[in-house]
């Protein structure tokens, strides 16, 4: 059973959560489905106060859990995000950069955001490319033809910053309201009436028509 015409899949995610990059390819069917509605909200897990540097030990730590991810999920990690991007010597780990640079593709060309997020994602993990840099993220915008968000980033405004600090705060804020644990997750139902629930990340990465009927359940 499809669903509704009014169902909204709210993506509560982190740009540089491995899990959320496994979960692509559901997003790109989910927000290709007639009737849903896919709206992102940037979590921040690991922007802020839950960035940090790059070191070896890390680097080793979050390798062996992308590891897993491929094993579990068959999306890749190539040995040029090994060796450019975890071995990167001085690197951060800092989700920040990439939340700003949605904000700015929210802001100018809402529609083409999840794109964004998925071009991002392969920079990162198969290219290899350090999407911490905002002039990487400019780029990637560039080459997808988002020039305008490619603008912000590059010289990005007081007004961007503070969007993307209430959307993070306003997506915190729904992960507390609706007892959500990580990322990534999706939360389903009414908006206007509250009546939604948490679809766990483990329906972004098993059987897609499931997912669907859970979604129409909703």
């Amino acid at each position: 059973m499809p669903p509704t015409p009014t169902v909204t899949v709210t993506y509560l995610f982190d740009p540089l959560c491995g899990w959320c990059y496994a979960a692509a390819p559901v997003l790109a069917r989910l927000q290709a489905t007639p009737g849903v509605q896919v709206v992102l909200a940037p979590t921040g897990l690991f922007a802020g106060a839950g960035a940090r540097p790059m070191d070896a030990q890390f680097a080793a730590y979050a390798w062996s859990n992308d590891q897993r991810i491929a094993q579990l999920t068959g999306q890749p990690f190539s040995q040029a995000y090994r060796e450019q991007v975890l071995g990167q010597p001085a690197g951060r780990f800092d989700s920040g950069p990439a939340t700003l640079a949605l904000t700015a593709v929210a802001q100018t060309e809402p529609a083409r955001e999840l794109e964004a997020l998925h071009a991002f994602q392969l920079a990162r993990y198969v290219d290899g490319r350090d999407t911490t840099a905002p002039t990487v993220l400019a780029d990637v915008l560039s080459a997808l033809g988002l020039h305008a968000a490619a603008a912000l980033v590059r010289e990005p405004t007081d007004a961007l910053r503070a969007a993307m600090l209430q959307r993070v705060a306003a997506a915190r804020a729904d992960m507390q309201a609706l007892g959500a644990q990580g990322v990534p997750q999706l939360a389903v139902g009414d908006v206007a009436t509250g009546r939604r629930r948490v679809l766990g990340s483990q329906a972004l990465h098993g059987n897609f028509d499931a997912l669907l009927q859970q979604v129409a359940q909703a």
